[in-house]
């Protein structure tokens, strides 16, 4: 992916410029979903994702990762867009650049989870996942509660 211009933000894919020390705190300090994450977990997470990131300058202010075989499916995670960024649109425009983004490369199914962001994403196009009975899990998580809200 070329990178994007948006209103003074640029949107890249490249995972040279990923600041690692920034997505972590995001991640393990400021998320609902990944709290208490390591900073090694966050960077294998990264690793082994294409990520996708949105900077004002220097300044790494987005971030959401994409979880794919490439091909067939991708499960869209990690989406973080930094508190004083918030309000511009700027989850909208890393969404559906990654829709797009994996779309050109032929992948037509796409999954995330939230646990109120439910009106953002359908925005996007997602809707709530059909035959959801279907799916199974193990969670390993030591908290194995944040996106679901399971106690």
């Amino acid at each position: 992916m070329e990178d994007l211009i948006q209103g003074g933000y640029v949107l890249t894919a490249d995972p040279q410029r990923v600041d690692f020390t920034r997505v972590h705190r995001w991640l393990a300090e400021e998320s609902y979903w990944a709290v208490g994450r390591s900073h090694d977990l966050v960077a294998r997470s990264i690793d082994g994702s294409l990520p996708y990131s949105i900077f004002a300058g220097a300044e790494q202010v987005g971030f959401a990762r994409a979880v794919t075989d490439g091909a067939t499916f991708a499960w869209i995670c990690d989406v973080f867009i930094d508190g004083t960024h918030r309000g511009r649109g700027l989850g909208k425009w890393l969404i559906d650049s990654i829709l797009a983004d994996l779309s050109e490369r032929g992948v037509q199914r796409f999954l995330l989870a939230t646990r109120d962001a439910q009106e953002v994403y359908r925005r996007s196009g997602f809707a709530e996942l059909e035959g959801a009975h279907r799916f199974m899990e193990i969670d390993r998580r030591p908290t194995g509660n944040p996106i679901l809200g399971r106690a």
